[in-house]
């Protein structure tokens, strides 16, 4: 089924589903940001993952997921400000939508620094490269992926250590130049 069949059946594209998936964590940090409340912020995020699946085919491909996203989580926000008006700790809108602000301005600094990492790893030499990737894949301690490699511990902390300056000197460059 191709991207287009899938909208017009109602089924959110693969694209749609990576995104929405990648963008649990973010959203519900920006959630709970606002509300202060764990319980909350849970039902707060499902209500808002379920109008975001009801209005997939709404979004435009290419635009800022994370951005359209939030605006309907805020919303979710104020309606459920609304339905617990009687809590006794009670924000003002003013409030509510300066730390949505925040958090949205936050979200924007990530995508940026998350960009420039992505631009900085393809830069690394291939080895560098892999070796980085590996040991960041889930489930590996230094020591395991020591071990994997056959070198010394002390050799693979060394060499992860010098790609790490240089990556986060190259992220620096590349958030400088705006790029």
């Amino acid at each position: 089924m191709s991207k287009k069949q899938s909208k017009q059946s109602g089924v959110p594209s693969e694209e749609f589903v990576q995104l929405f998936t990648r963008a649990q964590r973010p959203l519900y940090l920006f959630i709970l940001a606002q509300v202060g409340r764990v319980d909350a912020a849970e039902e707060i995020l499902q209500e808002t993952n379920l109008i975001i699946w009801a209005k997939s085919n709404q979004y435009q491909p290419n635009t800022n997921f994370a951005a359209w996203i939030r605006q309907i989580a805020t919303y979710e926000i104020l309606k459920s400000r609304q339905k617990y008006k009687r809590d006794k700790l009670k924000f003002s809108d003013e409030f509510i939508n300066s730390i949505a602000e925040e958090a949205a301005n936050r979200s924007v600094d990530q995508d940026r620094q998350q960009a420039a990492l992505q631009i900085c790893l393809e830069k690394l030499q291939q080895e560098d490269r892999e070796l980085i990737q590996q040991r960041y894949r889930p489930g590996i301690s230094g020591n395991e992926l020591a071990s994997e490699l056959g070198r010394p511990r002390n050799s693979v902390y060394q060499s992860l250590g010098r790609i790490r300056r240089a990556l986060l000197e190259c992220v620096t460059r590349q958030l400088a130049t705006g790029t």
